[in-house]
């Protein structure tokens, strides 16, 4: 009759069959190595095991990396799809005015923010009776204005994409849903030669959602075809 701490014939040819079960359990594999140091005594460094160890702690470290670059690329590429369906959603309306409103509507929903504002820099009187259809969808500024917004009024050229948090929006360009936002995307905008910028202004309640520590490659590459529609517009 055989002891408890003895191995079965079974699970004896079972482990004779299947050794690579044994191997590649990193708990049995602990616990063989652990009863294999015990066995040779305190006086005894096992330095098999101890490379052991290491290799099994630079492999845990190497998994972590790849299962961080694997989601990075499924961000990024999520990110990508995204600003693509909302560029093709752009170039659809046939109206300046559908074109402003489904900046706020579909635009909007596609890329997940809360709030999608354009600034336009003018010279002239900016009391025009049309613009007032568009209110709450396009701010009209004096020149300087974007500059000064961009760069909280400091002396500094002002980047093409300014990701950052705020304690709110400003009322003048996102009216009442001004108190609501709590980070933003700022593009800055070039028109062409001989024409004042112009800046386009994604707002979100999470204030995690925009950040300086974000990357910005895509929203640059979205500010870049915005440019070409509203020069189309502007024509």
């Amino acid at each position: 009759m055989s002891s408890p701490h003895q191995m079965t014939d079974s699970l004896r040819a079972h482990i004779i069959a299947r050794p690579d079960l044994i191997l590649e359990d990193k708990e049995l594999m602990r616990a063989l190595v652990a009863a294999n140091e015990a066995a040779m005594g305190d006086n005894i460094v096992d330095l098999r095991g101890i490379a052991m160890e290491r290799l099994e702690a630079r492999l845990d470290r190497l998994e972590d990396t790849h299962r961080s670059v694997i989601a990075a690329a499924y961000e990024n590429l999520a990110g990508t799809n995204q600003v693509h369906r909302a560029i093709l959603r752009m170039l659809e309306p046939m109206t300046f005015e559908t074109f402003l409103r489904d900046l706020d509507g579909e635009v909007a929903h596609i890329l997940r923010v809360d709030a999608i504002r354009l600034v336009l820099e003018t010279a002239q009187d900016a009391a025009d009776p049309a613009l007032h259809r568009l209110e709450g969808l396009l701010a009209v500024a004096e020149p300087g204005f974007i500059r000064g917004y961009l760069n909280n009024g400091r002396d500094v050229p002002a980047r093409q994409v300014t990701l950052r948090r705020i304690a709110e929006g400003c009322a003048r360009v996102y009216g009442p849903a001004a108190p609501r936002m709590r980070s933003e995307a700022c593009l800055l905008l070039d028109f062409g030669a001989d024409r004042l910028p112009g800046m386009l202004l994604m707002g979100a309640e999470d204030p995690q959602q925009f950040g300086p520590q974000q990357g910005t490659d895509l929203l640059a590459f979205f500010g870049g075809v915005f440019e070409r529609v509203m020069r189309r517009w502007l024509s």
